[in-house]
């Protein structure tokens, strides 16, 4: 009773075996792979789709990211052009400024007095360093 039982266990299991086994081989016979049953149109089709949709794919990729860049440029136009006009603006007072030194120097009691001024602060420092 005990080996038969034994025996019983054994031969259950070599079935799940060829059971697991014959599912696991199922698609392979002799020789090769069974060939589905699809025509060779049909996969070249399938292909075709699939190499479409992800041409489809990298088109759209490709029109965000230009679109993107084309932002980003029309942003730095806007900063650029922003710049230029502070520059003019900077260049427009720097001139003026310019203009008016070179009117205070034309004159010699201008510069007699610049000359005097720059000499009291000379004097000035002097002192202060000195006393110091």
């Amino acid at each position: 009773q005990n080996n038969n039982d034994v025996y019983l266990s054994i031969f259950a299991r070599c079935r799940d075996f060829r059971s697991h086994r014959a599912a696991l081989f199922d698609g392979i016979e002799e020789g090769g792979i069974r060939a589905p049953a699809y025509s060779s149109r049909e996969i070249h089709e399938h292909e075709n789709d699939q190499a479409m949709d992800s041409l489809h794919d990298r088109v759209n990729v490709l029109k965000r990211l230009t679109g993107d860049i084309h932002e980003e440029v029309e942003n730095h136009n806007r900063m650029l052009d922003r710049m230029g006009n502070d520059m003019d603006s900077s260049r427009g007072f720097l001139s003026g400024t310019v203009d008016k030194f070179k009117m205070v120097f034309e004159t010699k009691s201008s510069r007699r007095m610049v000359t005097m001024v720059a000499s009291f602060i000379a004097v000035f420092l002097l002192i202060y360093y000195l006393t110091k």
